[in-house]
């Protein structure tokens, strides 16, 4: 990794601190606002330990790209959660076989960037 990735994938990493630290939630509830604190805490806590040992700079540039949409997503709904994913028409192949291989392939195509490091559920 280079000087500069690395300076900022840290600049990123202290951005979710300062986020999750001024953060309140939009019901107003103390409660839900340490919540949703913690939430944000753990996640980037997750993320950026699983992406540690990432050494390719397009996929480190990926993971910068999905962590700035999601700070970005969070502050603008108002909401640090991931937002849902639709499945693309047809999405839910009962067959086995080439009709549910395509099905799987549309869904990974169809996955948002700010999604790309969560596993299907």
């Amino acid at each position: 990794m280079s000087a500069s990735t690395r300076r900022a994938v840290l600049s990123l990493y202290m951005r979710v601190f300062r986020v999750a630290r001024s953060w309140s939630a939009q019901s107003g509830v103390n409660t839900d606002s340490q919540t949703e604190r913690k939430y944000i805490i753990q996640e980037a806590r997750t993320l950026f330990r699983q992406n540690q040992q990432l050494t390719d700079e397009a996929s480190i540039k990926r993971c910068i790209e999905e962590c700035e949409a999601r700070i970005e997503i969070g502050l603008h709904y108002k909401n640090p959660y991931p937002r849902a994913t639709y499945l693309p028409p047809l999405g839910l192949a009962t067959q086995k076989g080439r009709k549910l291989r395509a099905q799987q392939r549309l869904r990974k195509q169809a996955k948002p960037v700010y999604l790309q490091s969560h596993d299907e559920t």
